[in-house]
């Protein structure tokens, strides 16, 4: 496609209220998402071919179809067949994360290590001083402790006789990332982009506009808004009181899930039937292979554990597994691998740094679920997790490698070594990165660079 033709392309665009806003993807294409989904609806009630639908698509266009037989009728298999592009600029990771609560969701956000922090916008849903104080703060210890981290690390990890020396800097300088995101806010802002189909836009937003925090809602109205400009037909769909009453009576008080007592890590449920595992099958399979999902007919397996909220965002990304959302407060504390990496002068202020922040925290006169904007990522919250083993083996083989954030690769080592134990006797293998602790400098090359 010519410049000209994409500077040429209209794109529906909506304001978040609040800040940020939400953009929906003008591809260019004559026969756009409604069409296409009206072809294939009509595809299935006729063998006549594609070219005779084309010929009512000219005739008769895609707008009544979709407003009747999607929207009115409640065809909402017809939804299934478009498909769009949001970017979703300027949110909270904590929006984000609402967003990505969702086993369907295909997308991409931006990584905490290619985000310029010293300008990055924070959230303070307070208006406050007293808010403003306190990221603020975040930032400056962010800035003012980059530098004196990538010292000590240089010194714990030197450059090694064959490696290049660019690389070996984007490494450190990824590490230093790793490290210094837990005392970054959750009311950091980011982009994400979610590629979703006209149905599932729709379930999620009707789950979206009752979620306890009032920046998520706000997203959800700008994401209807701007999905409407975009598709008019498909988005008018009639809304059930009592339908709407359950979703925001469940999703304010059942949403988030808190326990102060969750342990370190234990398997909290086991019901997989061992009858149901083929030998074969789970001996037998090559790295980088997945095991068959039929598997999954076995039953789950269901893990609880303590986790940083910045890794949390990492593992949340496995959307074949169910997780509940953590609520992130400074109640379980905060995740002592952060305060070990740093040089033993700056661990010393960073521990007085946080427990001056947490003060400042508790005296906001604002809801728990509000708080979170202001608790830095380093916080723990506990995680329930609840998958198959096919999910639960490509979940542990992923994450439990050297280039995975340290406090997530531990937790799904832990899990790999557990499903070792009940059922490495049936033939389950698991391929495990050999030298999971190893710095590595390849982790500087993991990047997205254009040519």
């Amino acid at each position: 496609m010519s410049n000209i033709n994409i500077d040429n392309l209209k794109h529906n665009q909506v304001q978040i209220k609040g800040g940020g806003k939400v953009i929906v993807l003008d591809t260019g294409a004559i026969i756009g998402p409604e069409a296409d989904a009206m072809l294939q609806a009509l595809h299935s009630r006729s063998v006549g071919g594609l070219e005779g639908h084309l010929k009512i698509l000219s005739e008769k266009g895609p707008d009544n179809f979709m407003k009747n037989f999607y929207v009115g009728y409640g065809h909402k298999s017809i939804g299934d067949c478009g498909t769009s592009s949001l970017f979703i600029e300027g949110v909270s990771m904590l929006a984000a994360k609402a967003i990505q609560d969702w086993a369907l969701y295909s997308g991409q956000e931006s990584s905490t290590r290619y985000i310029d922090f010293q300008t990055q916008p924070f959230k303070n849903i307070t208006d406050t001083k007293e808010g403003e104080e306190i990221l603020e703060a975040y930032r400056k210890f962010y800035i003012d402790a980059m530098e004196p981290t990538k010292k000590h690390l240089k010194k714990q990890f030197p450059l090694g006789k064959d490696e290049k020396e660019t690389i070996y800097e984007k490494a450190i300088s990824a590490r230093a990332f790793d490290t210094l995101r837990g005392f970054l806010p959750a009311g950091s802002t980011t982009n994400l982009a979610w590629h979703t189909n006209l149905r599932q836009a729709a379930d999620k937003i009707m789950l979206l506009r009752h979620h306890p925090l009032e920046e998520v809602k706000n997203v959800a109205s700008a994401i209807e808004e701007a999905l409407r400009l975009a598709f008019p037909n498909s988005f008018g769909h009639e809304r059930y009181e009592n339908t709407e009453n359950y979703n925001k009576e469940w999703m304010k008080n059942y949403y988030y899930h808190h326990d102060k007592n969750c342990p370190d890590f234990r398997m909290s449920n086991n019901s997989i039937n061992t009858d149901l595992l083929p030998k074969q099958i789970l001996g037998s399979r090559p790295i980088k292979t997945e095991l068959p999902r039929h598997l999954a007919e076995a039953g789950t397996i269901q893990f609880e554990f303590l986790l940083d909220f910045g890794s949390f965002r990492d593992v949340q990304r496995h959307r074949a597994v169910n997780q509940r959302m953590p609520l992130l407060t400074t109640e379980i504390g905060f995740e002592k691998w952060y305060l070990d990496e740093l040089p033993k002068d700056l661990k010393d202020k960073a521990e007085l740094f946080l427990q001056k922040q947490e003060e400042k925290i508790n005296n906001l006169k604002i809801s728990k679920e509000d708080k979170q904007y202001y608790t830095a990522m380093g916080y723990r919250t506990s995680n329930r997790l609840t998958g198959n083993i096919p999910a639960l083996v490509y979940l542990v083989e992923l994450r439990a490698t050297r280039f995975v954030h340290p406090t997530l690769r531990k937790k799904a080592k832990m899990m790999a070594d557990t499903l070792l134990e009940l059922f490495s006797k049936f033939g389950l293998v698991i391929h495990l990165d050999k030298e999971i602790d190893r710095f590595d400098i390849k982790r500087g090359e993991q990047d997205i660079v254009l040519k």
